[in-house]
């Protein structure tokens, strides 16, 4: 598909590569990283993900609908 990014498969995200892979605005991951909801490490000025450690977060993540109950 044109004008669309392909989804990384590198071991270690930038933070462009991990909001292809979410689906969410490089805004929102600086904020989630910052607060340290979101695995990540600085590097320098940098951040980087792993991406199996991401992948774990993604699955221990509450989804709303367990939320309500």
């Amino acid at each position: 598909m044109a004008g669309r990014a392909a989804v990384p498969t590198d071991a270690v995200f930038t933070i462009d590569e991990l909001a292809i892979y979410l689906k969410l605005p490089k805004r929102t991951l600086y904020k989630l990283a910052q607060e340290g909801t979101i695995p990540g490490h600085k590097v320098g000025r940098h951040w980087r993900f792993h991406r199996e450690v991401i992948d774990r977060w993604l699955g221990n993540t509450p989804h709303k609908e367990q939320m309500r109950r």
